[in-house]
This record gives structure tokens, C-alpha cells and sequence, in this order.
């Protein structure tokens, strides 16, 4: 029996680490997320050249926001830029479930057993791995699987998990940031490189 469908729709973009708290902030002023993307658009406040680039990085940014709760949203205006990239690749989980299960089985999977770098290699083979019960992932073209790996390691990158060689950089959440991601979803820190001892600790 198969999985539920992978949605694969991250080719490009990264976390958008400059435009997320313009729109997170617009959000918490107006409180609802289809008026916030018209005005987005609107007034490019994403400061985009072209009215179909604002179209598709507001669309693809806020269905990552909207699953942020009220208080990380908050939390992410006053938040360090560390912590913005901690939130915004904890969205990208939310949203991925093939980013989700990557985080958990391969990067902090590396992380623990001590293996502290990734690879494309390392990407292929869990692709591979999930293809046995995903279909969509063996009809992608190959074009497609390598748009999807580039942005997938940009994003690691972006969100300082992993260096410019590879290696995995052990993530460093304030109590604070944990406490509150934890509170919406229990696993929500294993996409965390982090090992169960530090995840105790972010939570006393």
C-alpha cells in the first residue's frame, strides 16, 4: 500500500529569509492570510520585479506561514535571525513531508550516530528508499529530482544545518523558541539536528 502523496512543489526560493517577517508582519496587522497576499501583490512589498514572481513567492511562502501558530509568528518578528531560520525551516517541515522526513531520517539521523556530513549521495539514496512507497517520486524527471535537491540543501544552508562543504552544524534553539514549537507538535524538534539530551535540555 502506498504513502500519501508527497507534495514536491519546492524547486526554488530557499526559506525566504528576507521577505517572511515583511509578510508575517503584515499578516499580524490584517489577521487573515488571503488579504495579505493581495496586498502583498499588490504593493509589492516583496520588492520583485515582476508581478508573476510576487504572485508565486507569495503563494508559496504563506502556504508555509500558515501553519505557524499565532505565537510563533509573533515569536519570529523579535526573534534572532537564527531563530527566524529555525522557524521558517520548521514551517518548510510542516509543509514537506518529504523535507520533514528527510530532516528526521537523514540529517539528524547523521547527526546522533555521528556522521557529520551530507552528501548528494545521501539525498539519492533516501529518495530512492521512499520511492518503494512513493510513486511520484519515480515519475519525477530527473531535471525536476536534482531542482529539488539544490533547493533542499539551499535551504539547510540557509537555515545554518549545514555548511557550504556539507557538514551538518548541530542546531542551537533558545528554551524559549523550543518550548513554543514544541508546544504546537511534540516531534516537532526532531527535524532539528539535536540529540534527545539537548532536546531535555531546550525543554526544562
Amino acid at each position: 500500500m502506498s504513502a500519501a502523496r508527497y507534495r514536491l512543489s519546492f524547486t526554488t526560493g530557499g526559506l525566504f529569509l528576507q521577505e517572511a517577517p515583511v509578510v508575517v508582519e503584515r499578516y499580524l496587522v490584517l489577521g487573515d492570510w488571503k488579504t495579505t497576499r493581495d496586498q502583498i501583490r499588490s504593493e509589492n512589498l516583496l520588492q520583485v520585479r515582476t508581478s508573476t514572481a510576487a504572485t508565486r513567492i507569495s503563494k508559496e511562502l504563506i502556504s508555509r506561514l500558515e501553519l505557524l501558530s499565532t505565537d510563533e509568528l509573533q515569536y519570529l518578528i523579535t526573534a534572532s535571525r537564527r531563530e527566524q531560520t529555525y522557524l521558517l525551516w520548521s514551517a518548510t517541515c510542516r509543509r514537506y513531508a518529504f523535507i520533514r522526513d528527510f530532516a528526521v531520517d537523514i540529517l539528524r539521523e547523521h547527526f546522533i550516530t555521528l556522521r557529520y556530513q551530507i552528501t548528494h549521495n545521501d539525498f539519492d539514496a533516501f529518495t530512492n528508499s521512499k520511492a518503494v512507497w512513493h510513486a511520484e517520486l519515480d515519475e519525477l524527471a530527473p531535471s525536476t529530482l536534482q531542482k529539488l535537491r539544490s533547493n533542499l540543501f539551499r535551504m539547510l544552508r540557509d537555515a545554518d544545518l549545514l555548511s557550504d562543504a556539507g557538514l551538518i552544524q548541530p542546531a542551537m534553539l533558545t528554551p524559549a523558541l523550543a518550548k513554543i514549537l514544541a508546544h504546537a507538535d511534540s516531534q516537532a524538534l526532531l527535524v532539528f539536528p539535536a540529540t534527545d539530551m539537548d532536546i531535555k535540555r531546550w525543554l526544562q
